[in-house]
């Protein structure tokens, strides 16, 4: 199974090359690997923004901890949550399934209404949390993708969602930085590389019931 030696060789990039930069076909493959992640409905309830601008990221830099593969890898990637699903968001996806799939609108309502019913009993903190886990199933895939193209790849949390979007000005968007992860390609100097993955059994991970 290749898939397991892609994940053997990524590790947690603590320190990028900042010379290489990752080509745009590259780059197109890493986005639709995001783009055909599962969310729930199928709503794609998040935006990913692919900061390459050095700039805003020296001003994000602080923001992160100080961690140096905000600026030094190919590109910064921020997975934003909508921080609100209303039902303009269902009725644009409903639109947009009816001409892909070739259906009638019409015929999707009943769809839409039992989206709009069971997501209006969420509180407006629950929606938040909602959307921001389907922003994970995206990273994962994002790391696959990375791995298999021999790209590397630092994700985290080690950020202030606050300051971002106060810089990336996401609030008047709708949007809440959720998660980041940087992509590039390893530095010689990052002694991390050849640091054994510490893992638990997988008979203590797993259980059969």
């Amino acid at each position: 199974m290749q898939l397991l030696k892609n994940l053997e060789w990524r590790y947690a990039t603590k320190k990028f090359d900042s010379t290489k930069k990752i080509s745009e076909s590259d780059l197109e493959k890493i986005k639709n690997a995001i783009s055909l992640s599962a969310s729930s409905y199928g709503l794609q309830a998040y935006k990913v923004l692919i900061i390459e601008d050095l700039e805003i990221r020296k001003q994000l830099q602080p923001k992160s901890w100080g961690q140096s593969q905000i600026v030094n890898a190919s590109q910064l990637i921020v997975f934003c949550n909508y921080t609100k699903v209303d039902e303009k968001v269902i009725d644009d996806y409903l639109k947009l399934k009816a001409t892909i799939q070739d259906l009638n609108l019409d015929d999707l309502k009943g769809y839409g209404d039992f989206m709009k019913s069971k997501i209006s009993e969420f509180s407006d903190d629950e929606v938040k949390s909602w959307t921001a886990k389907q922003t994970y199933i995206g990273l994962g895939n994002l790391l696959a993708a990375c791995a298999e193209l021999k790209i590397d790849a630092c994700p985290m949390e080690g950020f202030e969602p606050k300051a971002y979007n106060d810089i990336l000005g996401l609030s008047e968007k709708g949007l809440s930085a959720a998660v980041i992860s940087t992509i590039g390609y390893r530095s010689e100097e990052d002694l991390t590389q050849d640091n054994k993955k510490v893992r638990k059994p997988i008979n203590e991970l797993f259980e059969t019931i």
